[in-house]
């Protein structure tokens, strides 16, 4: 039996889910809002577009009542909004689809909206800024680049500092504000010991040195997030790989979702951030320069396909990794199917879909989760925080072992 047959149904946006009827009705208009609020100087077309996007969403207008001007991504949302059609039995409201899909779609147009392919002006610039320009940002470069006594030890480090700052996330402040500091009971799952092990028994070969075998990051947030992936990479690749691979947004999504114009913007602003910020900086050209660091956009990671419905030529290249690290609360829901699991389902399970060994870090903004250790695990985070799921408090450092795929 396939995989897909087992899942439970994605999460929708009508009321049979509080978050994500709210995320439509409040936090992307006061989203949309604040696009225009931060570029005031937007001509009156643009002004206007984004207020009737802001609308349409509040309300729960038709979907398809948008039309997207032809780009290379028009055929894969024409297919998209096809297959909402299917699922819903009728035309999809913004307040009747799969979350996955709305959500997704919303961003892009609102990409739209502000005609991103015309200018290449990110909407979101001036909050990305705000946060690159913030002294929290860079201490955490400060703690997180130190030499250690073992590669062990220092992966470990660079994980958890990378997993912590996806709370800095700028379309949710629930999140953004409890900050990087963490308290024991905060990480649920940690799998960090498993993935030190899968790393032990495959030592580098000449296959991975050649580059053939790479480690992919898929990148969530720009900021400190971003700044701590890269840290991440330098980590790897000193003790752990010959490449590796970040895959970032091809257009500006989720307020902060990082693009290959926040790193290289991110990259500049070290050089000027103190002597730690710029060496690290000037490693990472260099590690770009050779082969071993790359940057790559790729329209998937804006579309509303979960992670078994890669493109041919994507998934070739992640089924043949030493390693994917899926970063963040989006890639989380895009990897489960964005779907209620009982939460104890096993993670090795859900993800079986992929041949290479997966690691997820991510905090918790949203219902799905699989792999807690038992259902009473869940039943207490209930108890204690009935908001556990949603609030940025949580995190997971989640790892499945290379798998055959199922059948």
């Amino acid at each position: 039996m396939s995989r897909a047959t087992e899942r439970p149904a994605p999460i929708r946006t009508d009321h049979s889910n509080v978050f994500a009827n709210n995320t439509m009705r409040v936090r992307l208009p006061a989203i949309i809002d604040e696009v225009e609020a931060l570029n005031p100087d937007y001509p009156p077309d643009i002004k206007r577009r984004l207020r009737q996007l802001r609308n349409d969403i509040a309300i729960g207008a038709l979907i398809g009542e948008i039309e997207l001007a032809p780009a290379e991504d028009s055929v894969e949302w024409a297919e998209a909004l096809r297959r909402q059609r299917e699922t819903i039995g009728a035309e999809p409201t913004w307040h009747s689809a799969e979350w996955f899909f709305a959500e997704t779609y919303a961003y892009r147009c609102l990409i739209e909206a502000v005609r991103w392919r015309e200018s290449g002006r990110d909407p979101f610039r001036p909050k990305k800024l705000e946060e690159l320009r913030s002294d929290a940002l860079w201490l955490l470069i400060e703690r997180s680049y130190e030499p250690l006594d073992s590669w062990e030890k220092e992966l470990n480090r660079s994980l958890a500092f990378d997993l912590w700052a996806n709370r800095i996330d700028l379309s949710y402040a629930a999140s953004k504000e409890r900050g990087t500091i963490i308290s024991a009971d905060d990480l649920l799952v940690d799998d960090r010991e498993a993935l030190a092990a899968y790393l032990r028994e495959t030592q580098l070969s000449p296959e991975d040195v050649q580059g053939r075998k790479p480690v992919f990051i898929v990148a969530d947030n720009a900021g400190s997030e971003l700044a701590m992936d890269l840290v991440l990479s330098e980590t790897l690749l000193r003790h752990v790989t010959a490449q590796v691979m970040l895959c970032l947004k091809a257009h500006p999504t989720f307020v902060s979702d990082a693009t290959p114009q926040d790193l290289w913007m991110i990259l500049k602003e070290m050089e000027a951030r103190g002597p730690k910020a710029a060496a690290l900086a000037e490693q990472l050209r260099r590690r770009w320069l050779s082969g071993q660091l790359r940057f790559l956009p790729h329209a998937y990671w804006n579309s509303s396909r979960f992670l078994w419905d890669l493109p041919a030529d994507l998934g070739r290249q992640l089924n043949e990794a030493r390693l994917v690290i899926v970063k963040g609360d989006a890639n989380y829901r895009r990897t489960v199917g964005d779907c209620i699991w009982p939460a104890h389902t096993p993670f090795n399970g859900v993800v079986d879909y992929l041949n290479a060994p997966v690691l997820s870090l991510r905090t918790l903004k949203s219902d799905p989760i699989v792999g807690l250790p038992s259902a009473e695990a869940a039943q207490q985070l209930d108890r204690a925080d009935p908001d556990w799921r949603v609030n940025g408090k949580r995190g997971l450092i989640q790892f499945k072992s290379q798998t055959s795929k199922s059948q």
